[in-house]
């Protein structure tokens, strides 16, 4: 059986082992509390819910244009307009499977074999598969907690190149929460511009960010330089629809036909009954997000005290998303030796599950996912101090 090239450097999750674990604890009866999956734990809002209800009553169940219905894709620039004062036309917006589906599309139309792609790390662990999979080669640019998981112009061009063609821009950012100010942003994207380095600014939390720190969206720059950034957004992370899969693009015209081109030979377009719910929620009421927002924004306040307790951690506090990624190196050195270890002993004796920090480009941390009810989350929290405790105290 042969398998392509291609696949040969893409390595497996390095989430799968400690998922697997989970699962096998649970068959034999632990009560094991995740806090590594990245969704909200609310239920998609009712009146999302009842136009998908409505679309599937109506039999609107038949192929629709591959880059969607021309009133998502108009709601969809719509939204730019109304978030940040900046009109996007439908036909610089591509609907696709998720802002996973997106990215991956806008990669592969993008860069080509031998092209260099600037990624901040930590990030979004499938990034740099992405770009091994058009061909490219996927240049971490490391920023650590002493850094608030940000970098800057400086360290950007310290890894660039003559080859370097695309910089991935992730704020909020999963893991870390980090959001970048917007002189911060602005210093980056100007730089980026005189460079001529394109800008892919991935987005899918921007509703997820707490007062008084304020979201910095790429798209006031997308209507200057039309040509050289795109700005991802989708509906998993704001309103609560990660399985609806529901993502979409601003980018120039000519990239969206090529984009949709690549799409009309994969998928053609996404589920016709998600794109009717993915309409409602873009021209339905909020107040559920802001709802999702305040609960997040506790949520993350009382974590931040939790972990103060942990012996040796460092956590910049996060302004957005819904993830915390906690430097813990200082509990490596006895019977546990990286993050993969570490998350393997926590959910062995604490019964928590978290992910790896080397799955985000960053061994020294752990990633936590805060969205579950309170009360589980300081249970589990407290859980994996104590066993941190006891790690501590090996190391020294």
């Amino acid at each position: 059986m042969q398998i392509s090239e291609r696949l040969r450097s893409i390595k497996p999750s390095l989430t799968l082992s400690v998922n697997s674990r989970a699962l096998e604890l649970k068959s034999q009866g632990v009560a094991v509390t995740s806090l590594a999956v990245g969704e909200p734990d609310f239920p998609t809002p009712a009146h999302i819910c009842e136009a998908a209800k409505a679309a599937i009553d109506a039999n609107f169940c038949r192929y629709t244009a591959v880059p969607g219905i021309p009133e998502l894709r108009a709601a969809a620039g719509a939204y730019f307009e109304r978030a940040y004062g900046v009109p996007v036309p439908a036909e610089s917006i591509v609907i696709g499977a998720g802002g996973k589906h997106c990215l991956y599309n806008f990669i592969q139309t993008t860069v080509n074999p031998g092209d260099e792609v600037l990624i901040p790390a930590p990030y979004w662990l499938s990034y740099p598969d992405m770009v091994m999979l058009a061909g490219g080669k996927p240049v971490s640019v490391p920023a650590g907690a002493e850094q608030g998981f940000k970098v800057t112009p400086a360290m950007l061009e310290a890894h660039a190149g003559p080859a370097t063609r695309l910089l991935i821009l992730n704020s909020p950012s999963n893991p870390t929460g980090a959001v970048y100010t917007r002189e911060e942003f602005d210093a980056i994207m100007d730089w980026a511009m005189k460079r001529g380095v394109f800008v892919l600014s991935d987005e899918i939390y921007d509703q997820l960010v707490f007062a008084p720190a304020v979201m910095s969206s790429a798209i006031s720059w997308f209507a200057r330089y039309p040509e050289q950034v795109a700005v991802l957004n989708g509906l998993s992370k704001s309103f609560a629809m990660t399985g609806w899969r529901v993502g979409f693009l601003a980018a120039h015209p000519d990239l969206i036909k090529k984009i949709s081109s690549m799409q009309g030979h994969s998928t053609s377009n996404i589920c016709s009954i998600a794109q009717k719910a993915a309409l409602a929620a873009l021209n339905g009421p909020t107040d559920c997000v802001d709802e999702m927002r305040e609960a997040f924004r506790r949520r993350r306040d009382m974590a931040m005290e939790v972990i103060a307790g942990w012996p040796g951690a460092v956590c910049p506090r996060p302004d957005g998303a819904f993830y915390l990624f906690v430097d813990v190196h200082r509990c490596f050195g006895g019977s546990v030796g990286n993050s993969t270890e570490l998350c393997t002993r926590l959910l062995d004796e604490a019964h928590v599950a978290l992910v790896p920090g080397a799955a985000f480009g960053d061994d020294r941390c752990i990633r936590l996912s805060y969205a579950v009810a309170d009360d589980v989350l300081r249970d589990a929290l407290e859980r994996v101090g104590a066993v941190l405790e006891k790690l501590a105290a090996e190391a020294r």
